[in-house]
């Protein structure tokens, strides 16, 4: 009942309505509002005048409303009058519940009457203070208007309904609530007072007993007055005038403006008035049922929304706790390298000290012990031992040469954190949607007729496929490790071909391309298997070495030049990459382009120009190798630095096995990289240098040379391992 009070309320004056009137436009108004609202018009607009005139229009035209005019919320609080013609435009204000209604002109005069017996100021025009119609009343004024008593019935049911609780008319002091009443007795009674004043017993038995709510409103209600004809007040409604649409006497049919109009009982056009209002409720009512049922869900999405924000907000928090985690776990892992490389620094150094100090100690020693022989003034017996001297000085000597008193580790730590990547990945984090409204890109079509290898690289060709219609922003190349293992991106740009170096030799890898565009990605294209070029495998079927014949026939060559990428700035390249030679006195290092990690490979080179006596150095090293000294000056390569008559092997500046035999202008000095047995060799014409100068090499190396402006040297690749040590492979 509450959600049905705007209904029952005056929109002039907010109240519930008293006496309600019917305009035309079929809204309701207070007879006393109604009289409030009234403007009047000039003489010239009135009715008589314009029935004098001739216009031929009725007293009230209620059914031609559309020539009434309407308010526009536009012309700034001012209303146009319209209609049978136009009245004077007075100022608007609003009602209480936010209706624009219009003030009268002029005060109405004071009058002792009712509002509806009140005289009725004449050409006066009301305006409907809802849908804003305006209308000229005539010389009836507000009478001309029927009353509403169904609206008047509503609310008085509706009022006593909100009434305070009855209490009993039979309670001497405090009156208690009251719980019946009889209707033959006309008393509200509580239980002890119905008791003993109202027993259930003789004439009072055949009495009826009714709830007070119930007989309160039929205690209250007077006997429905009777709604009388607007134009013959003394006669009630009798008939319906289906034309009009409006109840009417048998004076109006026999007499007045209905008396030709089709007109059917009161009573039948009342039940079935009540059967289409019955069924247009029906489908009001399935509107708002749907409408109660909109306002559950929407309630409940409010809920769901919470409980996924809360879901997702957590979510949120443990994938960034987890990215904080991976990062602070590698942050451990970066900080233990640096203090191995650390503690390895400062081991290399002590132990150089501790070298020197004890040999400074012994040439100390050496050098007073001389001073003191040369002051004996016997020349017989200082010719005794001044040849073993003269020996032992020069021994001294030799032994702090070249590369004795240079550091064997430098002070910096050649590592170098690249966190660019990770950054650009932390400011792109963001959000995916879930929908999307543009397709992926379709799968890309490898093109195996130009995908192949070389040594150990290899090349892959891919296209989108003939009727794709979505573009592609670029694409994702992956590879395996080698082994089987997993997946990792090589490749990530516009290009539709690729060249990945520095694969293992002698291994299979899987290959898969993928699409991507701002959308997403497509779906990975098949998988093609590249089989690198073989090595030499001296562990066949756990063979051993002695039953291996003939280890020419078991080495696949690798072609390779030098590689001016990664080369020290002061390098020169000639010959296609494979001649090099220095623009500075200082030693600089040069690397091959072609990385090994599996097999046995055997590369030469031959020194073009050999001046001033240089030792340039020949060896293997990594891809971080330090490119400004000479060759095995740090722990990244392995080498043999040689001058015009010996050499020697160096790594990590520790320098070994000093061997006889230089070199000279047109020699060739060979390197043989036996990854399978983990050792690297050195030869000079043809002949082995010294012993096996490294074991236990192992990982990925990289063909290097160290060389100053006074050395050009040419690289030779693609070669067998020389006889030598086929034949000693052979039978050992």
């Amino acid at each position: 009942m509450e959600e049905m009070e705007e209904e029952l309320k005056c929109p002039v004056c907010g109240s519930f309505y008293r006496e309600p009137i019917i305009l035309p436009c079929s809204h309701n108004i207070c007879q006393a509002c109604a009289r409030n609202i009234l403007v009047q018009t000039p003489e010239s607009e009135s009715p008589q005048s314009r029935r004098a005139s001739g216009s031929g229009v009725s007293d009230y035209d209620y059914l031609d409303l559309d020539k009434m005019s309407l308010y526009s919320e536009a012309d700034s609080g001012y209303g146009s009058y319209g209609g049978f013609a136009s009245a004077p435009t007075t100022p608007c204000q609003k009602s209480p519940n936010g209706v624009r209604v219009f003030p009268p002109a002029m005060p109405p005069p004071a009058t002792h009457l009712s509002p509806a017996l009140a005289p009725v100021p004449r050409n006066s025009c009301i305006t409907c203070p809802q849908c804003h119609r305006s209308l000229i009343l005539d010389d009836r004024g507000l009478r001309g208007f029927p009353k509403n008593r169904v609206l008047e019935g509503v609310i008085d049911r509706y009022q006593q309904s909100k009434a305070a609780a009855l209490k009993c008319q039979l309670c001497e002091k405090a009156p208690k609530e009251a719980t019946v009443m009889c209707e033959q007795c006309d008393v509200f009674y509580c239980d002890p007072c119905r008791l003993r004043c109202h027993p259930p017993r003789g004439p009072l038995a055949k009495h009826r007993l009714v709830p007070p709510a119930q007989g309160r409103v039929s205690r209250r209600l007077s006997p429905r007055k009777v709604s009388t004809c607007t134009d013959h007040e003394l006669e009630n409604h009798s008939m319906y005038c289906v034309q009009c649409k409006m109840p009417v006497c048998y004076q109006c049919l026999e007499e007045g403006k209905h008396s030709s109009h089709e007109v059917k009982a009161l009573g039948a056009m009342w039940k079935l008035h009540k059967s289409q209002l019955s069924q247009a409720l029906n489908g009001l009512s399935d509107r708002a049922k749907e409408a109660k049922e909109f306002l559950v869900q929407l309630r409940n999405m409010v809920q769901q929304i919470q409980e996924n924000s809360v879901e997702f907000e957590a979510c949120l928090v443990a994938q960034c706790d987890a990215l904080i985690d991976a990062l602070n776990r590698r942050k451990a892992q970066l900080l233990a390298r640096v203090n191995k490389e650390h503690e390895h620094k400062l081991k290399v150094v002590r132990d150089q000290i501790s070298h020197c100090t004890v040999k400074l100690r012994q040439t100390t020693g050496l050098m007073e012990y001389c001073l003191e022989v040369i002051k004996e003034n016997d020349p017989s017996g200082f010719l005794q031992i001044s040849d073993a001297l003269i020996r032992r000085v020069h021994l001294t000597e030799d032994q702090w040469g070249k590369g004795t008193l240079t550091p064997r580790m430098t002070t910096d730590f050649d590592l170098s954190l690249d966190n660019s990547p990770l950054l650009q990945s932390i400011h792109q984090l963001d959000f995916v949607q879930m929908k999307t409204s543009s397709p992926v890109p379709a799968t890309p079509i490898l093109q195996l007729e130009e995908c192949c290898t070389h040594n150990n690289s290899a090349t892959l060709s891919w296209k989108q496929p003939p009727l794709s219609t979505v573009p592609a922003d670029g694409y994702i190349l992956e590879l395996d490790d080698g082994n089987g293992g997993q997946f990792r991106e090589v490749y990530v740009g516009k290009e539709t071909m690729c060249t990945v170096d520095g694969l293992h030799f002698n291994s299979t890898y899987n290959a898969r391309i993928k699409a991507f565009n701002k959308t997403g990605v497509s779906q990975y294209s098949k998988t093609l298997v590249l089989q690198t070029s073989e090595g030499c495998n001296f562990e066949t079927q756990s063979a051993p070495y002695s039953q291996l014949v003939d280890i020419k026939k078991l080495l696949a060559v690798a072609w390779f030049a030098f590689d001016p990428g990664s080369a020290h700035s002061d390098i020169i390249f000639s010959n296609d990459n494979l001649t090099v030679t220095c623009s500075s006195y200082d030693d600089r290092v040069v690397l091959g382009k072609t990385g090994f990690s599996k097999g046995v490979h055997y590369w030469e080179l031959t020194v073009d120009r050999y001046d001033n006596h240089p030792d340039p150095a020949f060896g293997v090293a990594r891809i971080d190798v330090m490119k400004d000294v000479m060759l095995g000056k740090d722990d990244k390569a392995w080498a043999m630095y040689v001058d015009n008559n010996r050499s020697w092997f160096m790594h990590n500046n520790s320098h070994t096995n000093r061997t006889e035999g230089g070199i000279t202008k047109g020699a060739t000095i060979g390197i043989l990289l036996d990854l399978n047995r983990k050792t690297l060799t050195f030869f000079i014409n043809d002949e082995q240098q010294g012993p096996i100068a490294f074991e236990n090499v192992e990982g990925l190396f990289f063909p290097a040379v160290s060389l100053n402006r006074n050395v050009q040297v040419t690289l030779h690749t693609g070669l067998p391992v020389p006889d030598c040590y086929s034949s000693r492979a052979s039978i050992a």
